[in-house]
């Protein structure tokens, strides 16, 4: 809803009670440039987003590992069979 004349004098009469003539202008001009930082990272968030939309995904690369070595059982240890019951 937007506000009418009165309103708007109003607003602008407490302002100025609040916070006094020489700060208002100090004031407006840091709500700006927090306006277009906050813009200008808006429009660098949607580059971002439009050049990852872009570009496909490229799946991840692993490094070549060397071949597997097969397990040799070791044989220095052998376990005596073990003799069957005889019933």
């Amino acid at each position: 809803m937007p506000l009418s004349g009165w309103e708007l004098v109003i607003v602008i009469g407490v302002l100025i009670l609040l916070f006094g003539a020489k700060r208002l202008p100090e004031m407006a001009r840091s709500i700006g440039q927090s306006a277009r930082v906050f813009k200008g990272e808006m429009k660098g968030m949607k580059a971002d987003e439009e050049r990852a939309d872009a570009t496909p995904p490229t799946p991840p690369t692993r490094p070549a590992l060397p071949p597997a070595q097969q397990a040799q059982p070791d044989t220095s240890q052998a376990t005596p069979n073990h003799p069957e019951r005889a019933s």
